[in-house]
């Protein structure tokens, strides 16, 4: 039961995350081009692909329609994470990686919850008897 409130807990909070920083991807536009610009991306193109990455990747994982297609957004999201974060840090500006850190948490609770949660199981997250304590 409470590997239950775990997962809906950091699957909520991480998708606040995502859909919080694609509304600001879509109402501060001019903003977050120049934020990227100073990370070092100047695509102009970038922009509306990471809104639809940050917006169809957390609904994957939400609707949770089909193992594969969650799964497959757990895997993007969390490399957008890595990078993200290590985007921030390698032009020294750690407080920049902090929500790519608090995603990274999120989401692996998220996925090592998954199965506990939902009635389509993911072949490749842990059972859910392996993430309960051994009882002596």
């Amino acid at each position: 039961m409470a590997t239950t409130y775990i997962y809906w807990i950091c699957t909520a909070l991480l998708s606040l995350l995502y859909f919080a920083s694609a509304s600001l991807y879509i109402t501060k536009g001019e903003y977050v081009r120049k934020a990227q610009a100073d990370l070092g991306y100047s695509a102009p193109f970038l922009v509306p692909f990471m809104i639809a990455v940050k917006l169809l990747g957390p609904i994957a994982v939400l609707w949770h329609f089909n193992v594969a297609v969650s799964d497959l957004a757990y895997a993007g999201i969390f490399y957008h994470l890595i990078l993200s974060g290590m985007a921030h840090l390698g032009v020294h500006k750690p407080k920049g990686a902090l929500p790519a850190a608090l995603g990274i948490v999120f989401l692996v609770a998220s996925f090592a919850t998954q199965n506990d949660a939902r009635n389509l199981q993911s072949p490749y997250a842990p059972a859910a008897s392996v993430l309960k304590a051994p009882v002596n």
